[in-house]
């Protein structure tokens, strides 16, 4: 079953992460058929380099070129415009993509013709050192599952998802919401009858930062969440009483001490 791989860049990645992150899609067991690489902006001088090393080395690889820097959600509705095939897996340009992962979702896609996205689990490392796992983000397993799971936390880990494109253009595809237009995207797949699936394995292993539980916090963060519980109530699919429960307790992690929340996202929330 042929598929797409896409990807959007922007000018802070740098330039070493991304050549990883493309030595670990073209280093595949299962080798994509196209990879669509969205450069959201003017990405400067070394990371286009990287760009074009790999482009020449790789003929399935097309670069869209947007003129200005739009944000993560536009750049990817973009690049689904160029996708040619049904099947589209998602990649983050400084993520490392596991040696099966291609294969293993491919094969689960292809035996499963109800589910509409698949993800996986993924392990956390900091910064430079790949091999030195921090946490593994764990996802249940069934639709079901799944589908009660995101009332309460994402139910898809984004930077291993692969999915249908007709499912995600049925939804809407990805919409304006700071920070969660991905969640928002998901919720609104299964509220019209998406089924998900994770497989019960890590297949991606995903670059954090020390500072990442840092800009997980805050007011401005606490607003936005509780933006999109809003509109998880308005689209039908949590309560009233859930939802309110919902803004009370993210908004007490958004606003605690770093070290603290920290704490709770690598021991409580992994």
């Amino acid at each position: 079953m042929p598929f797409s791989v896409l990807m959007s860049l922007y000018w802070k990645e740098r330039p070493e992460f991304l050549r990883q992150s493309l030595e670990s899609v073209f280093g595949q067991s299962l080798m994509p058929d196209e990879v669509v690489m969205v450069e959201d902006g003017p990405v400067g001088e070394e990371l286009e380099a990287v760009v074009r090393e790999f482009s020449a080395k790789h003929p399935e690889m097309k670069v869209v070129r947007l003129p200005q820097n739009g944000g993560l959600g536009p750049a990817l509705n973009e690049g689904l415009k160029h996708c040619s095939h049904e099947l589209v897996a998602r990649m983050d340009t400084d993520d490392i993509a596991l040696p099966q992962r291609f294969e293993r979702q491919v094969k689960f896609m292809e035996g499963h013709k109800d589910i509409d996205l698949c993800s996986a689990w993924i392990e956390e490392f900091i910064n430079d050192n790949p091999d030195e796992i921090t946490s593994i983000r764990k996802l249940p397993e069934t639709p079901e599952e799944l589908y009660e799971y995101g009332k309460r936390r994402c139910p898809v880990n984004h930077p291993v998802a692969m999915f249908r494109k007709r499912a995600v253009e049925k939804a809407g595809s990805y919409q304006p919401l700071y920070l969660f237009e991905d969640y928002y995207l998901w919720a609104r797949m299964l509220v019209g009858g998406a089924k998900m699936y994770s497989i019960q394995e890590s297949l991606l292993r995903f670059r954090t930062s020390a500072d990442m539980y840092n800009r997980r916090g805050g007011l401005k963060y606490a607003l936005a969440e509780r933006s999109l519980l809003w509109k998880f109530y308005k689209l039908g699919y949590i309560g009233l009483f859930s939802t309110l429960k919902n803004m009370t307790m993210r908004f007490i992690v958004r606003v605690m001490p770093n070290r603290l929340r920290s704490f709770v996202y690598t021991h409580l929330l992994r």
